[in-house]
């Protein structure tokens, strides 16, 4: 089965990480957490869901992972402050490997400069930037474009677990 990396930091929305981490742990898909630091845990912005973060994401490579998960909430703005992520989901990207983005994701897609040309949905608040970073912003409850599945936020979490089950087959 496939290895997901899970990209993520304190704030995350619980629900973005956790219903799709259930699922692809359900048909049986292993997840490694990456983070600013290793050993951390970060913790989400409403239900509290704990996260201890495995490795750091410099210490990891693209070529480690068959696909990559990046929950919204503020998750996505605290770590595109910072060097390793972007770089890392930059490599994701260009790697044509499954990406799945959802609600306040496509920050740290933008941050990456990866988004040009592409088609992605995200949460309301973002779609000027996502307009900006030279996307087509579509308002849909799942987007796939090439390698790359987003959603708008929580209400779409059905839609985009299902898509994203589909890349990894």
């Amino acid at each position: 089965m496939s290895k997901i990396a899970v990209i993520i930091a304190d704030m995350f929305e619980d629900v973005e990480y956790t219903e799709p981490a259930n699922a692809f742990k359900k048909e049986g898909h292993d997840l490694v957490h990456l983070g600013l630091r290793k050993g951390e845990t970060v913790q989400g912005k409403k239900n509290g869901t704990k996260v201890k973060i495995e490795k750091a994401v410099n210490e990891v490579s693209v070529n480690d992972f068959d696909a990559l998960l990046i929950p919204g909430g503020y998750s996505p703005d605290k770590l595109r402050a910072h060097e390793d992520p972007v770089r890392f989901v930059r490599d994701f990207m260009n790697s044509k490997k499954p990406v799945f983005a959802i609600c306040h994701a496509p920050q740290l897609l933008i941050t990456a400069d990866v988004l040009r040309g592409r088609k992605v949905t995200g949460w309301k608040s973002v779609i000027q930037d996502i307009k900006n970073a030279g996307a087509q912003f579509v308002d849909s409850s799942v987007v796939i474009d090439d390698n790359l599945v987003s959603s708008r936020g929580p209400d779409d979490i059905p839609d985009f677990i299902s898509a994203s089950l589909k890349k990894l087959k």
